[in-house]
């Protein structure tokens, strides 16, 4: 469930063309193991497994994405690119026109609406981005030529077989992104099969194309994470003396405010200091770092992408999507548009 730049979905949408069938790959000893090993254990025959990835298409430059190094912007200009008014307009339009759909859901899973929607808007801006690549290629391309990740994938690949079976669907119709992420929620096989919803309870989880089943699905992943309904989120702290002990552990909540307090954590806002929180920080403009306790919310988000810059951008979007939808921004947004050049006036303006 991770975020994509432009560029690397530029490159895979190029680079898709030139894939290409392996029509050796179930050939290979291990991919016989794999076979073998998954049809025994979970009740398929080695035939249907086997024809799978037969018609599994390889796609070279998925590796070549994947050993490109790793880099992390700042949140500055994170922030910059990630909360911005189109994103915000967005979700409030969306919002707006799924009230009652939103209240229901988030009414029974106890989220609030607004992280339940920058979480949608930030993975595929409500649907419109889910991906284009066959999962079982994608995943097929990693499990079996990507050794240091081959276990994750071959696994993910298995719990792809699993919830065809489940959905009644074949595991050749599925797609996502190169990763094997999918629909709205970008969720893995294996968190599809956790906590994927029917929310329209018409026998398929469909969380490529139905909004109910797709925002069921995170507020249900939010809920059974241990999402507290108006817990508090983050805040800025100082800090006096060496937190390098503390940020090396900045996905674990292991100590409360106050005992983050006698390490070194200087409260900038009245606190309840007896709920746990995680150190991290964020540099805020150039050159300049500043402290952040997470609380519990904060940390369900990091278990829906493990990134703090992530999670305090989510957090930060929801709260301009509430108040853009409370102040009707996105009405006055939507009057202020221009129509396209194919467009016909109406007699009372622009619908």
């Amino acid at each position: 469930m991770k975020l994509k730049t432009l560029a690397t979905a530029f490159i895979l949408t190029l680079s898709s063309s030139l894939a290409l069938a392996d029509a050796e790959l179930v050939s290979r000893p291990d991919v016989q193991d794999y076979i073998k090993k998954t049809a025994a254990e979970q009740g398929f025959s080695p035939e249907e497994i086997a024809g799978w990835l037969n018609q599994a298409e390889l796609k070279p430059n998925i590796i070549t994405i994947l050993d490109k190094p790793s880099t992390s912007r700042p949140w500055h200009e994170f922030e910059a690119n990630f909360v911005n008014k189109t994103r915000i307009m967005n979700g409030a339009k969306f919002w707006r026109e799924n009230a009652i759909l939103i209240g229901d859901i988030t009414r029974k899973y106890q989220v609030a609406p607004e992280v339940l929607l920058a979480i949608l808007g930030a993975e595929t801006n409500y649907g419109r981005y889910t991906g284009s690549f066959r999962i079982v290629d994608a995943l097929s391309t990693i499990a079996f030529n990507y050794p240091r990740r081959a276990e994750y994938f071959q696994g993910e690949l298995t719990q792809l077989f699993l919830l065809a079976r489940e959905e009644k669907k074949d595991p050749l119709s599925f797609k996502g992104s190169y990763a094997g992420a999918m629909g709205w929620p970008q969720f893995m096989p294996s968190s599809f099969r956790k906590w994927a919803q029917d929310w329209d309870k018409d026998g398929f989880h469909d969380i490529w194309n139905n909004p109910g089943d797709a925002m069921a699905s995170v507020a249900n992943y939010l809920n059974q994470h241990g999402w507290q309904d108006g817990g508090d989120t983050y805040t800025a702290v100082n800090f006096n003396g060496d937190p390098a002990e503390l940020l090396a552990d900045k996905f674990n909540i292991h100590f409360t405010v106050d005992e983050l307090i006698a390490k070194g954590v200087m409260p900038i806002n009245e606190l309840n200091t007896k709920q746990p929180a995680v150190l991290y920080t964020l540099e805020t403009e150039p050159g300049f770092t500043q402290h952040f306790l997470g609380f519990n919310n904060f940390y369900v988000i990091t278990r829906y992408n493990k990134s703090t810059l992530y999670a305090t951008a989510v957090l930060k979007l929801a709260d301009e999507i509430k108040k853009a939808y409370v102040n009707g921004d996105d009405l006055v947004a939507s009057s202020k548009a221009k129509p396209t050049p194919s467009a016909k006036p109406a007699k009372k303006g622009w619908k």
